[in-house]
């Protein structure tokens, strides 16, 4: 069975440089080498919700070691270095979007 991961939260103005060059230069490539294969980002364009959605997807028993390990943990606590408001929840994987 496979889960989604969905990451919501917004971006400070003044974090948004290096917030992205965070994403595209470690984050993202670090959780696909640890087993999460990045499914989508959206941006929330209109209306009270956070501004940014991460999907990243995996076996269900992969994507709990994977959330186990050092290595998510130091890129969550990164992450949060340069967003407010963040979540995580784990659904069961269903094609499309999931919010």
């Amino acid at each position: 069975m496979r889960s989604k991961m969905l990451l919501t939260y917004n971006i400070p103005p003044e974090h948004q440089e290096e917030y992205m060059q965070f994403m595209v230069n470690i984050f993202v490539p670090t959780l696909q080498r640890i087993g999460l294969e990045n499914m989508g980002v959206w941006h929330t364009a209109y209306g009270n919700y956070p501004i940014r959605l991460l999907v990243f997807v995996a076996e269900a028993q992969e994507m709990k070691a994977a959330l186990a390990g050092d290595t998510w943990k130091q890129m969550e606590a990164r992450l949060k270095e340069y967003v407010t408001d963040y979540a995580r929840r784990i659904v069961p994987f269903e094609p499309g979007f999931q919010f």
